[in-house]
């Protein structure tokens, strides 16, 4: 071989080593691109999952809110119908005695002037009698009307407030 030769494989050899060094340097560069890769993924998957979990607790904790909500609501109002149920028997306890009071007002004897103004006033004592009822009626109506908006509110509040704030 001539000197000209050698000087061709030689360069050739330089290249050649030029050329498996970028190689060698390349493949590593991947696998450490493909390392941060995994380690960065790995860590995207322990966000996601942590996130997960924390979204469950805080649906578990609004749905525990809502069903605590219900569950006072229903208590209060078992408690309201049981009031009603005691006011009405009060109502009807003191309607039976206006009704019998009407009905005892009256005024014996022979005087007709006094039997006028007995009749008036037993027919006065009747209509008072009735209009206590009906109010007392209505009273009723309000006093459950208001039972029930006031429980739905307080409800309502309870849930939108367990909705709303976190936990902690």
């Amino acid at each position: 071989m001539n000197a000209w030769g050698v000087r061709v494989i030689a360069l050739l050899a330089v290249v050649g080593s030029y050329w498996l060094v970028y190689e060698h340097g390349r493949s590593v560069e991947r696998a450490e691109a493909a390392a941060l890769s995994a380690r960065r993924d790995s860590g995207d998957r322990l966000a996601e999952v942590l996130g997960e979990r924390g979204a469950r607790a805080e649906e578990q904790r609004r749905a525990a809110a809502q069903e605590q909500a219900r569950a006072d609501a229903h208590e209060q109002r078992t408690i309201a119908d049981a009031g009603a149920s005691g006011a009405d028997a009060a109502g009807q306890r003191l309607r039976d005695d206006s009704a019998n009071f009407a009905a005892t007002v009256s005024c014996p004897g022979t005087d007709t002037a006094a039997i006028a103004r007995g009749k008036a006033a037993t027919r006065a004592a009747m209509v008072l009698s009735d209009l206590l009822a009906r109010a007392d009626d209505r009273a009723g109506e309000l006093a459950e009307a208001y039972d029930k908006a006031r429980i739905a509110g307080l409800a309502c509040e309870a849930s939108y407030n367990g909705l709303t704030k976190p936990s902690g």
